[in-house]
């Protein structure tokens, strides 16, 4: 699989392994899974993996860590996210969780960006992953917390990068104007964006990917399908967008997008992954996975050829903006 060079030297491959399902994101996932979806990817070429406290209260962590323990620990690229606190819950062991994991809730989460916050979490996180470094850690979800994210968290950050404790800073947010504020004020080495720049969504083209290519900060785009709506060849009533049901509007778009896509002898989830992987800001492509299964199927998806003409067609049909459809690489 081909990489990415980040600023700083990190090798991205330009698909990498989500792993918010091993927390069991929405419904339980084994542990045979996760070991299996991660095996996968590496006899796929895939060698980045993405986790978070987040995702299942640690769960994920410890999951992927097990996992890659099996592997030379110089070979692949680990990141995951500061913000979130795992901190006991006491009576919490018989209750579900109250996000979107199905775990329990012996553990709760702090939002927390101040410097020593981050510091803990990195600890934390190292502790559960079972590895004395981090290569990539982003600051996760910061929307309500920009001030303390920029005063503190990222300097934070910053200071571990410059004493080789981790080896890049970031943000991972579903938005993209204080991740654009992140680019131009700090020294931020990449931003994971998700939802902003896919198929559907081309709003980071106004702000954060121009200043990213100025300042030299590497994309790492998430939620490419935007949550399942273009994850599928023929999107159905029911098929979420940004993890809500989809309005009726969108749907028509995409299977409009995906019958253009036929014409070329592209899926529209096909097309999803080559449109992104166009603009040069982008730096890497991760993509949620439960199963072996699934990560076979993501990069099978990405392997596939996609003709440029597609991109000018979805223009000339009013799918894609003029800008969006100019060869970019």
């Amino acid at each position: 699989m081909k990489q990415r060079t980040t600023r700083g030297g990190i090798r991205l491959s330009e698909i990498g392994l989500g792993t918010a399902q091993f927390g069991n994101l929405y419904r339980e996932t084994t542990d045979a899974e996760a070991a299996g979806a991660v095996e996968e990817a590496w006899a796929r070429g895939i060698r980045y993996f993405d986790t978070a406290p987040h995702y299942g209260l640690g769960l994920s962590e410890r999951r992927l860590g097990e996992a890659l323990r099996q592997h030379p620990r110089d070979e692949y690229v680990l990141s995951t996210k500061v913000g979130r606190l795992l901190e006991p819950n006491p009576g919490g062991e018989n209750q579900r969780d109250d996000d979107i994991f199905e775990v329990n809730a012996a553990t709760r989460r702090r939002w927390d960006f101040s410097a020593d916050g981050v510091r803990r979490s990195i600890d934390d996180s190292l502790e559960r992953l079972g590895f004395d470094r981090i290569d990539i850690v982003y600051l996760h979800d910061p929307d309500d917390h920009g001030r303390q994210a920029i005063d503190e968290a990222i300097p934070a950050l910053v200071k571990l990068r410059d004493e080789g404790v981790i080896g890049a800073v970031g943000a991972g947010m579903n938005q993209s104007a204080l991740p654009t504020e992140f680019v131009r004020r700090t020294d931020i080495d990449l931003i994971m964006l998700a939802g902003r720049y896919t198929l559907l969504d081309q709003g980071a083209s106004a702000d954060l990917l121009p200043a990213a290519l100025e300042r030299g900060v590497g994309i790492v785009l998430a939620g490419v399908y935007n949550s399942g709506l273009l994850a599928t060849e023929h999107p159905q009533p029911g098929a979420t967008f940004d993890y809500a049901e989809a309005p009726a509007s969108l749907i028509e778009r995409a299977n409009a997008i995906a019958a253009v896509a036929e014409r070329h002898g592209v899926t529209l989830p096909q097309a999803a992954i080559a449109f992104v992987l166009r603009h040069p800001a982008v730096v890497s492509v991760p993509i949620g996975a439960r199963t072996a299964r699934q990560v076979a199927s993501n990069v099978e998806r990405y392997d596939a050829p996609v003709p440029e003409d597609l991109w000018q067609d979805l223009t000339d049909e009013g799918l894609l903006p003029p800008d969006e459809t100019t060869p970019q690489n």
